[in-house]
């Protein structure tokens, strides 16, 4: 999307001489939102809140089984990505996946059943709620196994050089995968091809239960591919416009032929690990401090209020029509018929 102004962007710039001639790329400005922008951020972030909440109840009630990860809090990094990216573009992360789907515009009740088992869901039941798949959207999971995402996204990266379609995959993992020793294959390789990848790391802090601070020697994950001259910079991953503006920037770079760009998102998640971690290692006061000075909704509400372009009761308007579609997409996944039996032995590849 075209922005038509942009100003200082609050996260700085800092340089240093890396080897082979990497250095910290300087973040661009934050490009100010039109009120069509404002408004599609704000409607994509809220229903992926909506949806997280609801899935979080349904998972209480024992609708949803198996592990159950929330995108509560981040909705600012895929919702900023998925307004920089263009068609063809592909998305692949880990098991904390819903927020992608419905930003890559899947069927919230396809979505929804899935984590439900349902025979509508969009692994038709079988993968739960880290393994969904969608070919047509170029969403290419939802992967359990920490850190195997980022290899498959590097080879969505190679298919793409290869077949010379002018794409770029974006592979999203967290501060905790980054420590994988298959991160640091992928970059080599990656950086080695020049291949078309922005490797997105969703820094919201925790590894599970362990701060960054304590599992990281070094906390400046956007320098991650420094030894192999990947450049990289951090990004205020709670605010979308800094998002979209930072996305913008590593997709081009990828798609005129320069190779890998690193993108860390510095964000938070307001829920646990997943939904059985009751999060006792970082305080409630911590929790709410971030939920009142920096929600990446809140943000945009604020904006289009002061600007004049909502009042709160369109935004109340807004907020009721997607709990309304998100209730639909519930409903949705408690009556649709279960998987027959016979797709046990679908869908296997021997």
């Amino acid at each position: 999307m075209a922005a038509a102004k942009k100003t200082n962007s609050g996260t700085g710039a800092r340089s240093a001489s890396r080897s082979r001639g990497a250095a910290k790329s300087a973040a661009p400005a934050i490009i100010e939102f039109d009120k069509d922008q404002e408004l599609h951020a704000y409607r994509e972030m809220l229903l992926i809140r909506r949806f997280e909440e609801k899935a979080g109840q349904l998972y209480g009630m024992g609708l949803i089984g198996g592990f159950c990860h929330l995108y509560i809090g981040q909705e600012a990094v895929v919702v900023g990505m998925q307004m920089a990216k263009v068609d063809g573009d592909q998305m692949i992360t880990g098991y904390r996946d819903h927020g992608h789907m419905l930003a890559m515009d899947l069927d919230p009740k396809g979505v929804m059943a899935e984590l439900t088992g349902r025979r509508g869901g969009l692994s038709k039941g079988k993968g739960g709620s880290m393994h969904m798949f969608s070919k047509e959207k170029h969403f290419y999971g939802g992967h359990g196994i920490v850190g195997a995402q980022v290899s498959l996204g590097t080879g969505l990266g190679f298919a793409n050089q290869y077949r010379e379609n002018g794409n770029v995959a974006m592979a999203f993992f967290g501060d905790g995968a980054s420590n994988q020793g298959q991160v640091y294959e992928s970059f080599n390789m990656a950086q080695l091809w020049k291949l078309p990848v922005v490797y997105v790391i969703e820094n919201n802090k925790y590894g599970m239960g362990t701060s960054v601070e304590r599992s990281s020697a070094t906390t400046d994950l956007s320098q991650r591919g420094a030894s192999f001259g990947i450049p990289g910079e951090q990004v205020d991953g709670m605010d979308v416009r800094a998002v979209m503006a930072a996305s913008e920037k590593a997709l081009e770079h990828c798609r005129s032929g320069k190779g890998p760009y690193i993108l860390e998102m510095v964000t938070y998640r307001y829920r646990g690990h997943s939904m059985s971690d009751p999060a006792k290692y970082r305080s409630k006061d911590e929790v709410q401090k971030m939920r009142t000075e920096h929600d990446p909704i809140e943000q945009v509400r604020k904006r289009l209020i002061d600007a004049g372009w909502a009042s709160e009761d369109d935004l109340k308007s807004i907020d009721k029509e997607i709990r309304a579609r998100v209730a639909e997409a519930a409903e949705f996944a408690q009556t649709d018929p279960e998987p027959d039996a016979s797709e046990l032995y679908t869908d296997i590849l021997l």
